[in-house]
């Protein structure tokens, strides 16, 4: 399924001043500038996680600096700067800082080997004094927005009002749309299913310091602390073996759809969604494999409330995150 826009064509309306685009991942952080020739200069890194807390929101500042450089861009000519990140959020005398378990390594502490012993990282303030104006959401919320306006979450170029946007990669998120309204909650944390617990699982610790949540069993970061042992050094690894026919692998295939399907159930119901569109890059380079075995966990159980709701792959293919970011202030 190829994405239904291009993101580099994708342009902003004649005159329109430019915006930056913040993709924060537990793995990597893409930035670009979009204006009305199109979207231009994308610089991606690492995601920073030594160093003093506010590094990572250092790294964004360095990195729009780049972008817009790359770009033929004044930093200072930016409207705004759109940050779709991972998270959780704590908020700090009203600014956004990240409790992200993929990037703090306070919060599980060393057994999570992560480099620092943050609790959370400064994000919005930093941004906030660098340029003239910031929007912050969890990427779960800049996708699930980037999907009902040009992905898998619209009919007829209609916006669904009851659906969701599921992220499985490093790290398991989503964004959550009830009644035609994207739900955010008191932190903006709405949509952290990926730390529901399902599992008494000792070898399955979060980086949130959860053992047996969502997030800490089928993650893509969960795959090699929980099966290592056996060979499956990344997600990689266990997928290339499952597909040269190595039932070992398949049959942790089939738990972690065991789990990540409990969990998409979950949302239906709870929710009464329609439509789920699933990205991240655990799922899009195997949705072939995946989805099917997905759908099995809804299609055919409680009916009332599972009928007439579809798990579709997200519109906006692999670049749904960047597209995520490029909603909050296109």
């Amino acid at each position: 399924m190829n994405p239904i826009i291009s993101f580099e064509e994708f342009c902003l309306p004649p005159g329109a001043a430019p915006v930056a685009c913040v993709d924060i991942g537990g793995t990597k952080v893409a930035v670009s500038v979009a204006d009305a020739q199109g979207v231009r200069g994308r610089v991606a890194e690492p995601t920073a996680k030594e160093g003093a807390p506010d590094a990572l929101a250092q790294q964004i500042i360095r990195m729009v600096g780049r972008s817009c450089d790359s770009a033929g861009v004044q930093v200072s000519a930016l409207a705004a700067v759109g940050v779709a990140s991972c998270g959780p959020f704590v908020l700090n005398q009203g600014s956004v800082e990240l409790a992200a378990p993929n990037i703090c390594g306070g919060m599980a502490g060393r057994a999570r080997g992560l480099p620092n012993d943050w609790h959370t990282a400064l994000l919005e303030a930093p941004l906030r004094q660098a340029f003239a104006s910031v929007r912050v959401e969890n990427d779960g919320i800049g996708a699930l927005e980037a999907e009902r306006r040009w992905g898998a979450l619209q009919v007829n170029g209609r916006a669904l009002d009851n659906c969701a946007y599921v992220t499985w990669s490093t790290g398991i998120g989503m964004g959550l749309c009830v009644d035609g309204r994207v739900l955010r909650g008191k932190n903006g944390n709405a949509g952290h299913a990926g730390h529901l617990f399902v599992s008494d699982n000792m070898d399955a610790l979060c980086g949130c310091g959860n053992v047996g949540d969502v997030e800490g069993l089928a993650a893509g970061n969960a795959i090699p602390r929980r099966f290592g042992h056996l060979g499956y050094l990344d997600a990689a690894t266990l997928f290339v073996a499952a597909y040269a026919g190595e039932a070992g692998a398949m049959a942790i295939i089939d738990d972690l759809c065991r789990v990540m399907g409990r969990a998409l159930y979950n949302l239906v119901v709870t929710l009464d969604l329609e439509r789920i569109s699933i990205g991240g890059s655990v799922f899009w380079h195997h949705r072939e494999l995946l989805l099917p075995k997905l759908q099995s966990h809804i299609h055919g159980k409680l009916s009332a409330l599972t009928d007439g709701c579809a798990l579709v792959p997200a519109g906006l293919g692999e670049r749904v995150g960047d597209f995520g970011a490029l909603a909050l202030v296109a």
